[in-house]
């Protein structure tokens, strides 16, 4: 569990890590630099979920990778889909990251919501959606594995 204490944002005791997959986490199939190392020391904190549709055929063998579990969208309403396992999940036990038009209801939804600006890119419902915006997925992990960076951030 991350518990972190945000004055005017309020108190976080965050258990799950919800992440998404393809533009996040991985580019064209492969994860990012650094990601693996700093989803594993996470794991030992919160339950990580990886999220996708899986365009590139890999969530299973990267799961498998991170020790995480995967959960691989149906075709059609893919937002809808991220939002539900949120929801699932309770929503505010969990901090969400993502970067793309259909990870902005997830984002919303989330107890923290986390959009990434990555070598996809970062879709602009996303923007508004998200508690804060970060130029990488490091950086948005680093900010779970230093929640002070978080408070200060967030606060008002």
């Amino acid at each position: 569990m991350l518990e972190i204490a945000v004055p005017s944002f309020g108190s976080l005791r965050l258990e799950h890590l919800v992440l998404d997959l393809n533009g996040t986490l991985a580019l064209d199939g492969r994860l990012l630099p650094g990601v693996r190392e700093r989803v594993a020391e996470l794991g030992q904190r919160l339950t990580v979920h990886l999220v996708s549709a899986d365009t590139q055929g890999t969530l299973a063998d990267i799961a498998a990778d991170l020790a995480v579990s995967a959960h691989r969208l149906e075709p059609g309403d893919e937002a809808a889909q991220k939002e539900a396992l949120v929801d699932r999940l309770g929503p505010q036990r969990v901090v969400a990251v993502g970067n793309g038009a259909n990870d902005a209801r997830m984002l919303a939804r989330a107890a923290l919501g986390i959009a990434v600006l990555g070598p996809e890119g970062l879709a602009t419902p996303c923007i508004r959606a998200a508690d804060l915006v970060v130029p990488d997925i490091g950086a948005a992990l680093d900010l779970l594995l230093r929640p002070r960076r978080l408070i200060a951030t967030l606060r008002t």
